[in-house]
């Protein structure tokens, strides 16, 4: 008995310094990545204080805009169009987050600005007016940002050891930009994706759903990385994880909320997703009134958003399954 006590206590101790020492690196992220410029990949570490790791105690919806941006050819610190766009929501209550993928040929209202396609709400104004525009296409008050580039990207998959990906089918494209060095060259089936080949499969567009499977492929991912990043091994590593990644992102999160959003992330259910496109089908239209553009129905999007931000009656749960099904306008593409 004696023994056992020992142990438990010597267990008991190796969690306390355990949290402290993954409470403290959290802090340490979070203080570093709110800087004022846009993804300075020579910017220095802040000076950090521990903290002990908060709980969130929020009831509301936590809406936060991913955006990934390209910043080959920026000779100044301007501001670059976003690559890529997805919106992050999540329930605190019942522990379940959806992924919106955005369509970055949607044609939309950028307020004081005029229209043009939604990836440029970023140029004219910011990632603040980035989410205002996101904001009025979806009617959800969105008001984080987290935002990378493609070395950004490339390092955080790198960090977490890669990430196993059913590869579709065998993808080639030759990118005349920076003399190939982003060039697409991927094999079909199941493999664990690096960095590089993990950007190759999220940027590849080059077949006859263009920008529909591109946002498909990026959802299977970030899917993938979730569940990834909640494994045991990878939060051992955390610490590491995240000294490699702070060069490479921005936010406006602050360093508590960064804190208390990483201990609820722990809790999600990171096995059924919600995975969507916007718009969805059947609520817009293709137009070349500047360039081929996708023209919303802004009122069917948000009809489509609270439906599917809506728990599905248990009725409706398949034989086997976790969760309820729901049937959406955009199920192909979910």
């Amino acid at each position: 008995m004696r023994k056992i006590k020992r142990l438990v206590m010597f267990l008991l101790l190796i969690g306390i310094l355990a949290g402290g020492y993954y409470g403290y690196a959290f802090y340490q992220f979070a203080e570093d990545i709110q800087q004022p410029n846009l993804v300075d990949h020579r910017l220095e570490p802040g000076e950090t204080k521990a903290a002990e790791l908060p709980v969130w105690n929020g009831k509301e919806r936590v809406n936060i805009l991913l955006m990934g941006v390209d910043r080959r050819g920026m000779k100044n610190s301007g501001l670059p169009r976003s690559d890529s766009m997805m919106l992050v929501s999540v329930d605190p209550v019942t522990k379940r987050y959806d992924l919106f993928s955005i369509l970055r040929d949607t044609y939309v209202d950028i307020p004081d600005h005029g229209s043009s396609r939604i990836n440029a709400a970023i140029v004219e104004g910011g990632p603040e007016l980035a989410m205002e525009t996101v904001s009025n296409l979806t009617g959800l008050d969105v008001d984080r940002y987290v935002i990378t580039d493609f070395e950004g990207f490339k390092h955080l998959i790198d960090a977490v050891g890669g990430v196993e990906i059913d590869v579709e089918k065998n993808m080639r494209y030759h990118d005349p930009t920076d003399k190939g060095v982003y060039d697409i060259n991927l094999k079909k089936g199941v493999q664990r994706l690096d960095g590089t080949k993990a950007l190759q499969y999220v940027r590849f567009r080059h077949d006859a759903t263009s920008d529909y499977t591109r946002t498909e492929r990026q959802r299977k991912l970030m899917s993938a990385l979730a569940s990834q990043m909640k494994s045991g091994t990878t939060l051992f590593q955390l610490p590491s994880i995240l000294k490699q990644v702070t060069p490479y992102i921005q936010t406006n999160i602050s360093s508590m909320d960064m804190l208390k959003l990483a201990g609820l992330g722990l809790s999600l259910d990171t096995q059924n997703p919600g995975k969507y496109q916007l718009p969805p089908m059947g609520a817009f239209h293709e137009s070349h009134r500047a360039g081929s553009v996708l023209i919303p129905d802004v009122e069917q999007v948000q009809e489509f958003i609270q439906e599917a931000l809506q728990p599905a009656p248990p009725e409706d749960k398949e034989p086997g399954s976790t969760t309820a099904t729901k049937k959406t306008p955009n199920d192909t593409q979910s």
